[in-house]
């Protein structure tokens, strides 16, 4: 068995067809297919169901792919260290992918930028994805760190490091009747025509509780996975929207657009960096963790 068999099987079970996988291996589909049988062979267990085209993993195969992931990622954590020793100057080279919750993007940007300050040779990439699925990526390793909610998904086996409390506003457009208004409540939202995240999306998940405990029924008009997408709703259809505080304060004014604190109920969650609790700790990894650790403070500073 060797590294390249397990990079193989990997990207098999990724692209879920062989010559796609060979492509992205930069090697032929005989090639890949053959080191494929080596390892069933080596290992003794059939890996992959049989046919004319890429049917799935057996059994036996499912289980041999979750030790591949871990050994592949062992791998390219030792390679990050080894690299960190040969440099001259100890700095830090490599990729590292970040998923990211679409309501904490913008805080994504002030980490990576922290990153980039401090790790001028870490290549990043960051991908909008819901809570379910950074977990899920984390642990069959398609994913170095993940910015997710704390306190609403199952976190255990992983590091975690909260970095924010997300607390939330109505965005409204500046024409808008409540557009001066100090706070709203969330009864008041609820009457709104809202253009909200999807609901697979754990921060809408949290608005619907919060409508619920409000004893409030919202109006949606439109439901988008894309948070700049509710930006141009607001601003194109006067629509109304609900997003974390936080927004504006990154993003900056909106010449038209007016963010109001939401209010009774107060809701407030815990935002954070997850990875899988390891050790040693992938060098990368643990340089996310000490970049975000410098933009926690200013990022807790919100609303009391």
């Amino acid at each position: 068995m060797d590294i390249r068999q397990l990079q193989y099987l990997s990207a098999l079970a990724r692209e879920k067809h062989f010559t796609r996988a060979a492509k992205a291996c930069n090697v032929t589909q005989p090639t890949l297919s053959g080191r494929i049988r080596q390892l069933e062979q080596e290992l003794g267990v059939p890996i992959v169901e049989r046919g004319q085209r890429f049917h799935g993993l057996t059994a036996e195969g499912e289980r041999v792919l979750k030790w591949a992931h871990a050994i592949l990622d062992n791998w390219g954590s030792l390679q990050q260290e080894i690299s960190t020793l040969r440099s001259a100057k100890g700095a830090l080279v490599g990729r590292l992918s970040l998923g990211v919750v679409p309501s904490a993007l913008p805080m994504a940007a002030l980490i990576t930028k922290a990153i980039q300050d401090s790790h001028s040779g870490i290549e990043l990439t960051v991908l909008s994805q819901s809570s379910v699925e950074i977990l899920r990526n984390l642990e069959d390793f398609s994913i170095d760190v993940g910015l997710t909610y704390l306190d609403n998904e199952p976190i255990e086996g992983m590091r975690a490091e909260s970095i924010y409390m997300e607390r939330y506003c109505l965005l409204l457009r500046d024409d808008h009747h409540l557009a001066g208004k100090a706070s709203v409540t969330w009864a008041e939202a609820a009457k709104q025509p809202l253009c909200l995240l999807t609901p697979n999306m754990q921060n809408r998940r949290i608005i619907d509780r919060a409508f619920r405990t409000a004893n409030s029924t919202p109006i949606i008009r439109l439901e988008t996975n894309s948070v700049i997408n509710l930006y141009a709703n607001v601003h194109l259809m006067g629509l109304a929207s609900i997003v974390p505080e936080y927004f504006l304060k990154i993003l900056g004014p909106m010449s038209d657009i007016r963010a109001v604190p939401l209010t009774n109920p107060e809701i407030e969650h815990s935002v954070g960096l997850v990875a899988v609790d390891r050790d040693p700790v992938s060098p990368l990894v643990l340089a996310v963790f000490e970049s975000a650790a410098q933009v926690a403070a200013p990022a807790g500073a919100g609303r009391k």
